[in-house]
């Protein structure tokens, strides 16, 4: 009964022929999860999960994480709250792209 679906990927090229890349991209959160039932209480367990949505939607995007976060953190305090969306990963540019945009 199964056979059709087993062999799909040898019909349609967009198919897979095993799911890799999917096991590679949750293979650092399934290291860390033992590590992470020991992030001290339900709130820190709350403030890593929105930290590491952030950063692998920062991934997503095709930013390096490290260098975006360092810079909405530089600019999130003067940012204004109307416009935070402006400093999401998908809308997101760098202090001299926008500088560049202004002038």
């Amino acid at each position: 009964r199964r056979w059709p679906s087993f062999t799909l990927f040898l019909e349609d090229g967009r198919v897979a022929i095993d799911n890799n890349p999917a096991e590679r991209a949750i293979k650092p959160v399934v290291i860390g999860r033992k590590n992470w039932l020991f992030a001290g209480a339900d709130a820190g367990g709350e403030t890593l999960a929105e930290a590491m949505t952030i950063i692998e939607s920062a991934k997503l995007s095709g930013l390096d994480p490290e260098g975006y976060l360092a810079d909405i953190l530089a600019r999130i305090g003067d940012h204004k709250i109307n416009r935070l969306d402006e400093l999401l990963p998908w809308n997101w540019a760098p202090i001299a792209q926008e500088a560049k945009a202004v002038a």
